[in-house]
C-alpha cells in the first residue's frame, strides 16, 4: 500500500528549496575535498620533482642542465 501526502504549493516549494540547498552544500563539500586532495597531490609531486632534479645534478655533475 502506498502512502500519499497532500501538501500546499508553498510547502512543496519549501521542500524543494531545502532539497536544493542540501544538494548545493554537498556539491560544495565535494568540491572542497577534491581541491584539497588536488593541492596535496601537487605538493607531493613538486617535492619529488625537486628531489629528482637534485639527484640528477649529483649523479651527472659534468652534464648541462636541460
Amino acid at each position: 500500500m502506498r502512502t500519499v501526502y497532500v501538501v500546499s504549493d508553498s510547502q512543496l516549494e519549501e521542500i524543494k528549496l531545502k532539497q536544493r540547498e542540501e544538494e548545493l552544500n554537498s556539491v560544495e563539500a565535494s568540491r572542497k575535498k577534491l581541491e584539497e586532495s588536488y593541492h596535496s597531490r601537487i605538493k607531493i609531486l613538486d617535492e619529488r620533482e625537486q628531489e629528482l632534479q637534485e639527484e640528477i645534478k649529483t649523479l651527472a655533475p659534468g652534464k648541462k642542465k636541460k
